[in-house]
């Protein structure tokens, strides 16, 4: 059965991460996916979540029925800086025993490291993954990957290749559909993508996104041009460029059963409209 799970990152700067929970249920949610928060745990930074902290989330899960789905932590394993890469290995431990805390069974990450340094952070991630293995597995934990623009690894089928590489059942990879075109250098070949990953696809962002690449790369102006940068968004469905028809057709064809999250940024005037309609779509779509 899939599960559909609400990204509250638009709620961040006004609730706690136990009223998210309650947020999540009032929306019609049976699922909550955390997402990077500085109280709990930030991008790159060491976990700051306490006992006292994690008791109070799971009291909300107990109040609402609401679980905690996954976690998704940005640590920089990855980095060809080894002082760097071995201090984010220590993020990522008091990470998992967080995770293990809330009795949340998957952590959702990305592979970070370098594009401008591809091998020696391809090299940095297998390193940190043989060093986190261990813990994973104490943990019980399921890790779900995907392949974020500005990471090491920037399309789907590199990113594919890269898990499986791994050889481990229990990685798993994430399409995330608003990272479409920066995965697909354009081309958006969402039902070529999605079969790729085959029965590694575990997981699903969901949310829209314009081609970086359409009308000559006008879609969006950066500047200076050629900058070192990659920009992209996270819409409500019907805000983009993504053929939602083909995206939902394809995983249902598949039998996609695992998680799919609503993560839609930067609309925080609008949060609770848009996931309530984000919600009846997926659910109509995947688990209707």
């Amino acid at each position: 059965m899939v599960k559909i799970a609400l990204d509250p990152a638009m709620y961040h700067a006004d609730l706690s991460v136990a009223d998210e929970v309650r947020k999540a249920a009032d929306l019609g949610y049976e699922y909550l996916e955390l997402s990077p928060r500085p109280d709990f745990f930030f991008w790159h930074r060491y976990p700051k979540a306490d006992d006292a902290a994690i008791a109070e989330v799971r009291q909300a899960c107990r109040e609402t029925g609401v679980q905690i789905s996954s976690l998704v932590p940005v640590f920089n394993w990855s980095s060809p800086d080894e002082q760097e890469r071995q201090a984010q290995v220590r993020n990522w431990r008091r990470l998992l025993q967080i995770a293990a805390e809330l009795e949340v069974p998957v952590v959702m990450s990305e592979l970070s490291g370098d594009p401008n340094q591809p091998l020696k952070s391809e090299h940095a991630f297998y390193r940190s993954m043989e060093e986190l293995i261990p813990d994973f597995e104490k943990h019980g934990l399921v890790l779900n990957l995907e392949a974020h623009p500005y990471d090491f690894s920037e399309t789907n089928d590199d990113a594919v290749q890269i898990i499986r590489g791994l050889n481990t059942s229990w990685v798993n990879y994430v399409f995330c559909a608003p990272h479409a075109f920066h995965l697909s250098d354009g081309k958006g070949d969402l039902d070529r993508m999605i079969r790729y990953a085959g029965s590694k696809l575990a997981h699903l962002h969901i949310a829209d996104c314009f081609n970086h690449r359409a009308n000559v790369g006008n879609r969006y102006i950066v500047n200076p041009p050629g900058v070192d940068a990659r920009v992209h968004q996270h819409n409500e469905i019907g805000n983009g460029d993504i053929d939602w028809d083909q995206f939902f057709a394809t995983l249902r064809d598949v039998r996609f059963d695992g998680i799919a999250t609503v993560c839609v940024f930067g609309w925080e005037e609008n949060a609770d409209a848009i996931h309530r309609r984000m919600l009846e779509r997926v659910t109509k779509e995947l688990a209707g």
